[in-house]
């Protein structure tokens, strides 16, 4: 049984808090770049000033979100033209449901998205030419852009 059958059930010591939050749209366009795994990434994405960056390596890949102006000449691939939404946290790791709740509404009206977590939040990536519609959805969902 995992925690969402759990506390559906009203077993276990999960806590459920409030798993809606407010939104920020962030500044700027981003890029997802895909590296070849054995690729450095470059030196500048840990000094990077954007509004988010992230790196993610894994035996297949190495995976860079990045500004649109920042796209490493060595990617194999790029998908640009996403715009962020930052959860406006920290969201406690007890909270449940926040991606879900952040996606089921995109995804029902055909909005494609790009998930990043880091410890204290969530970023929801939408591209450009979706961002008021998603932005419109989300707050009936319970998320408004701040």
């Amino acid at each position: 049984m995992d925690g969402r059958d759990a506390q559906a059930q009203g077993v276990g010591a999960i806590e459920l808090t409030s798993n809606r939050f407010p939104l920020a749209l962030l500044p700027g366009r981003l890029a997802v770049c895909r590296m070849d795994a054995k690729e450095k990434p470059p030196a500048w994405v840990f000094d990077t000033q954007g509004p988010v960056t992230c790196v993610v390596r894994t035996p297949d890949e190495l995976s860079i979100v990045c500004g649109e102006d920042d796209v490493p000449r060595s990617a194999t691939a790029v998908e640009r033209g996403f715009r962020a939404f930052q959860l406006q946290g920290p969201v406690p790791f007890t909270t449940v449901g926040v991606v879900s709740g952040l996606t089921a509404p995109l995804a029902a009206a055909g909005i494609g998205v790009f998930v990043l977590s880091t410890h204290d939040t969530d970023y929801l990536l939408v591209k450009e030419a979706q961002v008021e519609r998603a932005r419109k959805l989300l707050a009936s969902a319970g998320f408004p852009t701040l």
